[in-house]
C-alpha cells in the first residue's frame, strides 16, 4: 500500500513538474513576442519592409552628406567632384540629357551625369541637395504632429469626460480643413519658407496621432498597472507618460513612419507650387515644378526629381507595412 501512494506521489510531482514547464515555456514564448527585439527580427524577415530600410538609410545617408558639405564646408565636396556652371557662365550648356543620351541641347557627358536643367545647373547636384530639404521636413514636421497628437490624445483619452471632448472637438476643427488650404494659409500668414511649411505640416497631422492614440488609451486606462499606479498616489502626469503612453505607442509609431513619407510629398507639392524652400534653395518639388515648360525637349529635367520622390516615399511606405505587421498583435502567428 505504501509503494502505491510513494508511486502516486511521483507520479503527480511528474505531473506538476511538466505543468509547471509548459506555463514556464508558454511564459517564454509570450515573452519572445513582444519588445524591440522582436520587432526587428520581424522586419529583417520582410524582405520588403528591409528593401525599405535600406532606400531609407541610403536617402538618410545622402541628406547627412549634403547638409554636412552645405552648412559646415560650404559646398567644398560639390565644388571638387562636380562641375558648377554658375562659376563659368560663359560654357553654359542647359537641358543636356543624361550620359549617353542626345537631344537637340546636345550629347550627355560624365561631366553632368544627369543632366543640366534650364539655367545649365547639374541636375545630380540639385538632386543630392534636395534629399536635405526632403528628409528634413519629412523628420521635423511628423515629429512635431506626433509630439502634439500624442499628448492631446493621451490626455483626451485617459480623462474623458468634458476634457476628451473639448480637446477632440479642437482637434476635428484642424481636420475638417483641407489639409493644403490650411497649410497654404498658414504660410501667407506668417511666410514662406521652409520652417513654417514644415511647421504648417506639422500642425495637419496632428489630427491623425491624436485620434489614433486616444481610441488605444481608452482601453490602456483600465488595465490593472493603470490602477495600481493610481491606488499607490501616482500623479496623473506620471502615470499618462510612464505608463499610458508607451503601452498605447506602438499604432503611433506606424503613422509616423508613413505619415514621414506623406509630408515629404506634401511639402514637394507645396515647392511645386511656389511655397516651401524657395530658390536658389534646391527641392524636388521645385525641380518639377520648373521642369513643366521643357516636357517636350527634355523629359528627363523631370524624371530625376519624380522618381527620387517616388523612391523616398515608397522607402517609408514600405518600412512603415513591416512595422505595422510586427506590432500588429492581431496578425502574428
Amino acid at each position: 500500500m505504501a509503494t502505491e501512494t510513494d508511486s502516486d506521489d511521483v507520479l503527480s510531482e511528474t505531473w506538476r513538474d511538466a505543468d509547471e514547464e509548459t506555463e514556464s515555456e508558454g511564459r517564454r514564448e509570450v515573452e519572445s513576442r513582444v519588445g524591440w527585439r522582436y520587432t526587428v527580427s520581424q522586419v529583417r524577415e520582410d524582405a520588403t519592409a528591409r528593401f525599405g530600410l535600406y532606400v531609407i538609410v541610403f536617402m538618410t545617408a545622402v541628406a547627412v552628406f549634403a547638409f554636412v558639405d552645405a552648412e559646415l564646408l560650404n559646398y567644398a565636396i560639390a565644388e571638387q567632384f562636380w562641375y558648377h556652371p554658375e562659376n563659368d557662365p560663359d560654357s553654359v550648356t542647359t537641358l543636356l540629357p543624361p550620359v549617353g543620351i542626345e537631344n537637340s541641347f546636345g550629347q550627355g557627358t560624365w561631366e553632368h551625369p544627369l543632366g543640366t536643367d534650364h539655367r545649365g545647373r547639374d541636375v545630380l547636384v540639385r538632386l543630392i541637395y534636395g534629399t536635405r530639404i526632403a528628409i528634413q521636413v519629412g523628420f521635423i514636421s511628423t515629429a512635431l504632429g506626433m509630439t502634439a497628437g500624442t499628448v492631446v490624445g493621451a490626455v483626451a483619452g485617459y480623462y474623458g469626460g468634458w476634457t476628451d471632448d473639448a480637446l477632440m472637438r479642437a482637434v476635428e476643427t484642424i481636420y475638417a480643413i483641407p489639409f493644403l488650404v490650411l497649410v497654404i494659409a498658414f504660410m501667407t500668414a506668417f511666410g514662406r519658407n521652409l520652417t513654417f511649411a514644415m511647421v504648417g505640416v506639422g500642425i495637419t497631422t496632428i489630427p491623425v496621432f491624436a485620434r489614433l492614440i486616444r481610441s488605444r488609451v481608452v482601453s490602456v486606462r483600465e488595465e490593472d498597472y493603470v490602477e495600481a499606479a493610481r491606488a499607490a498616489g501616482v500623479k496623473d502626469s506620471r502615470i499618462i507618460l510612464r505608463h499610458v503612453i508607451p503601452n498605447s505607442f506602438a499604432p503611433v509609431l506606424v503613422q509616423a513612419t508613413l505619415q514621414i513619407g506623406i509630408s515629404i510629398l506634401i511639402v514637394a507639392g507645396l515647392s511645386f507650387l511656389g511655397f516651401g524652400a524657395q530658390p536658389p534653395t534646391p527641392s524636388w518639388g521645385q525641380m518639377l515644378s520648373k521642369s513643366r515648360g521643357f516636357m517636350l525637349v527634355d523629359p528627363w529635367f523631370s524624371v530625376w526629381p519624380g522618381l527620387a520622390i517616388l523612391a523616398t516615399v515608397m522607402g517609408f511606405n514600405l518600412l512603415g507595412d513591416g512595422l505595422r505587421d510586427a506590432l500588429d498583435p492581431r496578425i502574428k502567428n
